[in-house]
């Protein structure tokens, strides 16, 4: 005889976030970089970009009120949550209440918490990131050792549209730089979702995005601190040939020559498997 299968629980009826943000007093600060997000339905959305959550290892950067936590956690994620607003931890201790076993808050600094060491092997990262660290974490995640991957499964992260557009860029245009290369050499990134500003409380002065970013295994003979010198170099004078923005760099010319691309060429219009195949030569030399 086949075993009875119960059916799954229903997640915990929980207030509206505008009720819980009058309940505690909370405010969204500037200095924090903090904008709210209180539709349900978008933040449901969001935290169904990564794919199935269940009993999956969740890391998310700034939570606040909790909007977008308890999305990820109704999705049935096992969440980390670092938040260094005091003033938000009272709100998000119900949270933990609301789903027990699922979440564990930090208290502190994102930029100083150890989020694989936090989150563990595997971890899907998920924020509606402070836009004043958010690049900064991005450019930390995606810096992480790859062997063959990161120790993190995806980044589902909203930026400012300015932002999310530098990280997807292709060549040729004037959001393509550093942040598309790094990005892209060994990660497909794509804009999942546009939400406009008047989501958000308070609305913030521009559109935003959110980003969802997947590894793949790095190109081999290729180390990323060759391609970060590489691109600085080649991108901090974008408007110059590669020539001239090149040849402070030793052995940068040489390996352009190796691979065959025309060192009349600037910067913008050179693809990201270019970019790779210069940085392996120049790692050779």
């Amino acid at each position: 005889m086949a075993a009875e299968t119960r059916p799954a629980a229903p997640p915990p009826k929980l207030p509206p976030l505008r009720e819980v943000i009058a309940a505690h007093g909370l405010q969204a600060s500037k200095a924090l970089g903090q904008n709210f997000l209180l539709d349900e339905q978008l933040l449901d959305r969001i935290a169904a970009i990564p794919g199935p959550l269940k009993e999956q290892p969740a890391f998310e950067v700034g939570p606040g009120p909790g909007g977008l936590t308890r999305a990820i956690l109704r999705a049935g994620a096992k969440l980390v949550a670092v938040e260094r607003d005091h003033r938000c931890l009272p709100a998000l201790a119900e949270l933990d209440q609301a789903f027990p076993g699922q979440l564990r808050v930090i208290s502190g600094d994102a930029m100083e918490v150890d989020a694989r060491a936090e989150a563990g092997e595997s971890a899907h990262i998920i924020a509606n990131l402070p836009y004043n660290v958010g690049t900064a974490l991005l450019i930390g995640w995606l810096s992480a050792e790859w062997s063959p991957l990161p120790w993190w499964s995806s980044l589902t992260l909203m930026f400012q549209m300015e932002v999310a557009e530098r990280i997807v860029a292709q060549p040729g245009g004037d959001h393509y730089g550093r942040l598309a290369v790094l990005s892209q050499w060994r990660s497909d990134a794509r804009i999942a979702m546009k939400v406009h500003r008047s989501a958000f409380t308070p609305p913030p002065k521009v559109m935003s995005a959110v980003v969802h970013i997947t590894p793949k295994p790095a190109p081999e003979g290729v180390q990323l601190k060759h391609l970060e010198r590489l691109t600085a170099a080649a991108f901090g004078q974008r408007r110059k040939m590669l020539r001239q923005s090149l040849k402070g760099l030793p052995g940068a010319l040489d390996a352009l020559g190796a691979v065959g691309i025309d060192p009349q060429r600037r910067a913008e219009t050179v693809s990201v498997e270019e970019f790779v195949e210069v940085a392996r030569v120049l790692g050779g030399l």
